[in-house]
C-alpha cells in the first residue's frame, strides 16, 4: 500500500474515530448529569476516579506496549502474522496479572469507601477486573482491524457497546439505585463484553469469505486467531517483543502521567469522595474536545507515520516523496490543533461559569468549579499540541531512543506527583491542572527538539505549523477582550435573556476567528477538506 493509500486509509478512520468520539462525549455528557439527579457526587467519585481508575491501568499497562509494536511499519511488512498474533494473545494473562494484583491493592491497601453513602464496593472492584481482563481477549482482532483499516468495525462495536452501557446504566439508576455500585460493574461488563463479541463476530464471517481473498488477507481460517506454533517460524518476533519491552516501561510512566492526578486522588486522599466527584465531573467536562478531536487524530496518524517512515533511520535514509508527505501532514496537524486549541482556551475563560451552571447548576458552578475548568481550557491547547508531536516522535525512534526516553519519563512521572501534591494542597484541585501544564510543556519541549533534529537536514520545516497567521492572533486577541466583559455584563446571575445574549456574543466573536482561518489558512483548510471530511472527497470503493 502506498504511503498516499495510507494517508487516504488513515484519514478516513480519523474521520470515523472523531464522529465516534463525539458520540461517546455526548452520551457520558448526558449521562453524568442524568445520574447527578439521582446518586450522590460520592458514589460518582468512587465510580470515575478509584473504579475507572483500576480498569484504565489494568487495559492500559496490558495492552499499550503491544499496540504500539506492533502496529509499528516492522509488523505485518514482509513479516509473518503468526509471531505478532503469538505475542498479543500474551496481553490476556499479563491481564489477569495485573487484575489480581490491582484488586489487592484496591481492597486492602487503600481507604474503603463507607458502605451506607457507597454500597458494594469490594464486589465492584472484582468486576471491573473482570471487565478489563474480559476487554483483552479481542485484543488480537482489534490490531489485526486497525492494522488492516477495518475502519466500521471499531465504529460499530464500540458504539453497540457504549449505547448498552448508557441504557443499562439509565434503567438501573432509575428503578434500582438501592444496587449502588452493582450499577455500574454490570454496565461496564455489558460494554466490554459487546466489545468482544462484535469483533469475534465479525471475524468469524470474514476470514475465508471472498473478501478476504480479495485483499489478500494473511489469515484463512478461524483457528489461525488462536495462538499456536507454526513450523519453520518463531513462536514470537524477538526484535517485536524487545520493542514491545521497551514500549511497556515506557507505557508504565505515560499512565503514571496520564492518570496522575487520579493517583495522587486515590492514594493520597488529598481530596474527599465527594470533590474527587466534583472534580472529575468539571475534568471530564473540560477534556470532551481534547478527547473527542485531539485523541482520534494522534491514533490514526500514529499509524501513518509509523507504516510510512522506517523506524530508527533519518530523514536522509527515507524514501523522500514519503518524507515530504509526512512533513506536510505533520504541518498541517499541528496548525490544525493549534488554532482548535487557542479558541478554546480564549473561549473557555469567558464562558466556563455559564457551562458548569447549564450542566450541574450550583453543584458545580459554585465554589473552585469556575476556576478549574477555566484552568483546564488553556491545559487543552498544551494536550492538542502534545498529542500530535509525541505520536510523530513514537512512530519514529529507534528501540534505543525509546529506551533513552523512558528516563526522560521517569524524571517526569516523579515531578509531576511531587508538584500535584505540593501545588494541591496549596490551590486545591486547581492545583492538579496546574502540574500537569508544567509536566506538558516539558514534553511538548522534548518533541519539539526531537522533531527539529530529525528534519534538520532537510528541506521540509513542520514545526512551522506552530505559528498562525497575524491576523487569527487579533481575532482571538479581541474575542478575548470582548467576551471577558460579556460575561462581567450579561452573566451569569440576571437572567436567561442575559444568558442568551451572552451566548450570541460569543458566537459572533468566534464566526469572526474562523473567517479569519479560512482567508489566512488556505493550506490547513484544503487538508481539512480533503483529508478529515469524507464527505468533501470520493471515498475510496
Amino acid at each position: 500500500m502506498s504511503s498516499q493509500d495510507i494517508l487516504q486509509s488513515v484519514s478516513t478512520l480519523a474521520s470515523y474515530n472523531v464522529l465516534l468520539q463525539v458520540m461517546f462525549r455526548v452520551l457520558t455528557f448526558l449521562l453524568n448529569a442524568f445520574t447527578l439527579r439521582f446518586v450522590s457526587k460520592e458514589l460518582i467519585g468512587v465510580v470515575n476516579v478509584r473504579l475507572t481508575l483500576l480498569y484504565s491501568t489494568l487495559v492500559f499497562l496490558s495492552r499499550e506496549a503491544f499496540r504500539r509494536a506492533c502496529l509499528s511499519g516492522q509488523s505485518g511488512k514482509n513479516h509473518s502474522w503468526r509471531p505478532v498474533i503469538n505475542l498479543l494473545w500474551m496481553t490476556v494473562p499479563l491481564g489477569v496479572l495485573w487484575a489480581v494484583l490491582l484488586s489487592y491493592v484496591w481492597l486492602w491497601l487503600l481507604e474503603v469507601p463507607d458502605a451506607h453513602t457507597v454500597p458494594y464496593y469490594s464486589p465492584a472492584v472484582v468486576l471491573f477486573a473482570l471487565s478489563g481482563v474480559q476487554e483483552l481477549l479481542a485484543e488480537p482482532l482489534w490490531v489485526l482491524a486497525q492494522a488492516h483499516m477495518f475502519i466500521r468495525l471499531k465504529v460499530v462495536a464500540e458504539s453497540l457497546a457504549m449505547i448498552a452501557k448508557c441504557s443499562i446504566t439509565v434503567v438501573l439508576v432509575v428503578f434500582s439505585r438501592e444496587w449502588g455500585l452493582y450499577i455500574f460493574s454490570a454496565a461496564h461488563l455489558v460494554y466490554t463484553g459487546i466489545l468482544v463479541l462484535c469483533y469475534a463476530v465479525y471475524f468469524i464471517h470474514f476470514l475465508g469469505s471472498k473478501e478476504a481473498a480479495r485483499n489478500s488477507f494473511p489469515l484463512r481460517r478461524v483457528r489461525d486467531l488462536l495462538p499456536r506454533r507454526q513450523y519453520g517460524e518463531p513462536l514470537v518476533d524477538r526484535n517485536l517483543a524487545r520493542l514491545t519491552w521497551s514500549f511497556f516501561k515506557q507505557s508504565f510512566l505515560k499512565q503514571i502521567l496520564t492518570e496522575g492526578e487520579r493517583y495522587v486522588m486515590t492514594f493520597l486522599n488529598v481530596l474527599s469522595f465527594g470533590d474527587q466527584g466534583v472534580y472529575d465531573i468539571v475534568n471530564n467536562l473540560g477534556s470532551m474536545v481534547a478527547r473527542f478531536i485531539f485523541l482520534p487524530i494522534e491514533e490514526s496518524f500514529y499509524i501513518f507515520f509509523a507504516k510510512v517512515l522506517e523506524r530508527g533511520r533519518n530523514v536522509k535514509s527515507q524514501k523522500q516523496e514519503e518524507v515530504a508527505i509526512v512533513a506536510e501532514v505533520l504541518e498541517c496537524l499541528l496548525k490544525l490543533v493549534l488554532v482548535i486549541g487557542l479558541i478554546i482556551t480564549v473561549f473557555g475563560y469567558a464562558y466556563s461559569h455559564l457551562a458548569l451552571d447549564i450542566y450541574g447548576g450550583s453543584l458545580l458552578s459554585s465554589g473552585s468549579g469556575p476556576s478549574l475548568l477555566q484552568c483546564y481550557s488553556c491545559y487543552v491547547l498544551l494536550l492538542a499540541v502534545n498529542g500530535v508531536t509525541e505520536c510523530f516522535v513514537f512512530a519514529v525512534m529507534s528501540q534505543e531512543e525509546v529506551d533513552k526516553y523512558n528516563f526522560i519519563m521517569l524524571a517526569l512521572s516523579v515531578s509531576f506527583l511531587f508538584l500535584s501534591y505540593v501545588l494541591t494542597s496549596w490551590a486545591g484541585s486547581v492545583g492538579f491542572i496546574l502540574a500537569n501544564c508544567l509536566n506538558m510543556g516539558l514534553r511538548i519541549l522534548h518533541s519539539l527538539l526531537y522533531i527539529h533534529r530529525y528534519f534538520q537536514l532537510s528541506w521540509w520545516k513542520p514545526l512551522r505549523g506552530l505559528l498562525p497567521s497575524p491576523l487569527i492572533l487579533l481575532a482571538l486577541g479581541v474575542s478575548g477582550v470582548v467576551t471577558a466583559v460579556s460575561e462581567a455584563f450579561f452573566c451569569c446571575d440576571s437572567g436567561l435573556l442575559l444568558r442568551l445574549v451572552h451566548i450570541g456574543v460569543g458566537a459572533i466573536c468566534l464566526l469572526g476567528v474562523v473567517v479569519a482561518v479560512l482567508l489566512t489558512e488556505t493550506k490547513l483548510v484544503q487538508f481539512v477538506s480533503t483529508q478529515l471530511l469524507p464527505r468533501f472527497r470520493k471515498k475510496r470503493t
